[in-house]
């Protein structure tokens, strides 16, 4: 059997999900276990995946760093995967697909794997040097503080009735942040009794 993985980042990259989705049902995956989340956090739906996986099934993702932001971590799941006696496929490459149950797969693997983590560093070099320009020309402002932005919908929304986790849910902002507008209103106590 074929399980497909699809994992983007953020909940805003919904057609980046969608094409993922499509191109592993087109390769005929029968289950296909997806979500919206970074890579660095716990990842739900790859542990079921990875958990619903039988000897002779294969995991099929559409591109590397779907699965695994370094070669260390790719390495430890593919190994984890072959131990199991499961192949990984993955899509990235067009009809020359990279299978990952024979040696020159494996290969294959490693490679794109390092000019995947390379390609990545260099990108986050580049961005810290813009980052350093635009600091000293006086023009970085940094990301919007959202949570912060959101703190008079958290407050009205608390007052309304609903719960943190519901606040936080229906603005789209931490829980944590929730309570920092509720304190800043002055709401610490009622935050407490609930």
């Amino acid at each position: 059997m074929q399980v497909g993985y699809a994992r983007t980042s953020t909940e805003e990259q919904v057609a980046g999900l969608e094409a993922q989705v499509r191109d592993l049902e087109a390769a005929g995956c029968e289950r296909i276990h997806m979500e919206q989340v970074s890579a660095l956090g716990e990842r739900p739906e790859l542990e079921n995946a990875l958990s619903f996986l039988r000897a002779g099934d294969t995991l099929v993702i559409t591109k590397i760093d779907r699965l695994a932001r370094n070669t260390r971590t790719l390495g430890e799941i593919v190994e984890g995967l072959h131990g199991r006696g499961v192949g990984l496929k993955v899509l990235q490459f067009g009809k020359d697909t990279v299978d990952t149950t024979g040696a020159y797969g494996r290969l294959m693997l490693n490679m794109f794997a390092a000019f995947a983590e390379f390609e990545r560093d260099l990108m986050k070099e580049r961005q810290k040097e813009g980052i350093a320009k635009a600091k000293a020309e006086l023009k970085y402002k940094g990301r919007k503080p959202t949570a912060r932005a959101k703190a008079g919908d958290a407050v009205a929304l608390f007052r309304q009735g609903k719960t943190v986790s519901e606040v936080a849910k229906a603005i789209g902002i931490g829980r944590g942040s929730v309570y920092r507008a509720l304190e800043a209103a002055g709401l610490k106590e009622t935050v407490s009794n609930q």
